[in-house]
């Protein structure tokens, strides 16, 4: 049975400068990730009253009221979706309210797209797919990605099998390195690869880690499904 890797994590970001907004979507999509955009507290209370969100990143100062002011009317119909608050003021004795007002951390603009997808990654919550309910090998899928070549899902899956142990390397070094570039260079390959050749269960902890660099769970998925493949 076909099977599809997990959804991506879907994302709010409250913003109403263009500019800052074009940044923080562009960075927070590499996660990758799902983000709806809005620029007032009105907008931010219609998308979520139509979607479910991973997190908000909701800008402390807009147009028609206070962040602090709309995390409280959001989180009375989602009292657990985990909330950042970004601003250009630098106060220590602001970001401290914007704590107690309920955000789980204070990002300060500008910033970088490191600094930020760090943040991000700290607030999204667990990784809690059953990565052993999606198969070793997906058929339907490669031959999706290959216009039904049958012939070429081989040549392609031992070239995939061939270079696996070196990508495992790559991976594991980057993450002693704490190389953050190139492991989401290696993951983002190690994804592709897994879509054209139909490495479902192997392709979906990629994406996991991608999400999460620094969640263990996410990592011992990741070496669990690269070991169940090079046994097979």
């Amino acid at each position: 049975m076909h099977q599809t890797p997990p959804p991506l994590p879907r994302l709010l970001l409250i913003e109403d400068d263009l500019i800052s907004r074009s940044f923080l979507q562009t960075a927070l999509e590499a996660l990758p990730a799902q983000v709806d955009c809005a620029e007032t507290l009105k907008g931010a209370l219609d998308c979520a009253g139509q979607h479910d969100y991973a997190l908000w990143l909701i800008d402390v100062n807009l147009p028609d009221g206070r962040g602090s002011d709309l995390l409280e009317q959001l989180r009375r119909y989602h009292p657990l979706t985990p909330a950042l608050a970004h601003t250009a003021d630098t106060c220590d004795a602001l970001a401290r309210q914007l704590r107690d007002d309920g955000f789980e951390n204070v990002l300060v603009k500008p910033l970088s797209r490191e600094s930020l997808l760090r943040s991000v990654r700290a607030a999204l919550p667990p990784v809690a797919t059953d990565l052993q309910a999606l198969p070793a090998w997906d058929e339907a899928r490669a031959l999706s990605a290959l216009n039904g070549q049958q012939a070429h899902i081989k040549a392609l899956r031992d070239l995939f099998m061939g270079e696996l142990p070196s990508v495992r390397d790559a991976i594991a070094q980057a993450l002693r390195d704490e190389d953050r570039g190139q492991l989401q260079q290696q993951l983002h390959r190690l994804q592709a690869s897994c879509g054209f050749v139909g490495a479902a269960r192997l392709g979906a902890a990629a994406a996991q880690l991608q999400q999460q660099p620094e969640n263990p769970a996410a990592r011992a998925s990741l070496t669990q499904a690269i070991h169940q493949l090079l046994l097979n």
